[in-house]
């Protein structure tokens, strides 16, 4: 399927993360947080997913999750709008014989509506921030619906507009990263292999609202609230014992307030709210 880039920042965090394809998972399949964060994602899906699902993922990157679904016994339409990334992708679901359980289509989730297969779908999934790469999300929300089946369920990994330990920077000196969020109303800039674009960061309550009147709230974890962001390079492997207790820690207050919402990211899950049928 041919995309049309919504706007030049989509253009952009194209051909960035399609510069990054090669070498995505060799930079952070050994990191040990990043680890950390993909098992909380995955055990929060499991929790309401119903066995043999089909889920829609959004920003599938390199298909780790993709694999990890279809694994488990579910079938995944994986989308990006990178070529590098879907290339990946397709890749890693031949050398797994996993074709029968994932399929792969080039889509933005700006243009869901231009989607060959549009389900509908058990799940829509979106990890570690590929949402915020635009300031449309409430538009990408409103598609939602009509993606999904009757109590379908939506998942989401969002940067929040706070996050504690990134503000706490600020006593080492990284004044531009300690408050980046706090002056983003326009995008802050990120950079990936040398490109430029914008992100945006976005509260549970945004989200919340903007699904109110056709989703239920199922729950929201804090991620990397207590347990620093993986962007700290190294904190896992050279402070064990201090990444043992931070983990546990996390693990027993992440659903509660206020550590749910000041994490580097929030992982957020709503349920298609029944209809009601009333006679007149």
């Amino acid at each position: 399927m041919k995309i049309v880039p919504a706007n030049i920042n989509e253009h952009l965090a194209q051909a960035a993360f399609t510069s990054q394809s090669g070498i995505f998972d060799e930079i952070y399949s050994g990191n040990t947080i990043v680890n950390y964060k993909r098992e909380r994602v995955r055990a929060h899906v499991l929790r309401y997913l119903p066995a043999g699902s089909s889920i829609l993922e959004l920003n599938s990157g390199t298909g780790e999750d993709a694999l990890f679904f279809a694994q488990n016994g579910h079938k995944v339409h994986a989308t990006d709008i990178s070529t590098g990334m879907q290339r990946e992708l397709k890749q890693k679901v031949q050398m797994c014989r996993m074709g029968a359980r994932v399929s792969n289509e080039l889509c933005s989730f700006t243009k869901l509506e231009q989607l060959s297969n549009k389900g509908p779908y058990d799940l829509i999934f979106s990890n570690f921030a590929g949402l915020n790469c635009t300031d449309e999300l409430d538009k990408v929300l409103a598609s939602f619906n009509d993606l999904l089946k009757p109590n379908g369920i939506i998942t989401m990994v969002i940067l929040p507009k706070f996050c504690l330990w990134e503000t706490l920077l600020i006593f080492k000196g990284k004044f531009k990263t300690a408050f980046r969020r706090f002056f983003s109303r326009n995008g802050a800039k990120a950079h990936i292999e040398g490109t430029c674009f914008k992100c945006w960061y976005y509260n549970p309550s945004f989200i919340i609202k903007s699904l109110e009147d056709q989703f239920d709230v199922l729950s929201v974890e804090g991620l990397c609230t207590i347990v620093p962001p993986s962007y700290i390079e190294g904190f896992a492997e050279k402070h064990t014992a201090a990444y043992r207790f931070l983990k546990n820690k996390e693990d027993k207050l992440k659903s509660r307030w206020p550590w749910k919402y000041i994490g580097d990211y929030y992982i957020i899950s709503l349920r298609k709210a029944e209809l009601l049928n009333i006679e007149l």
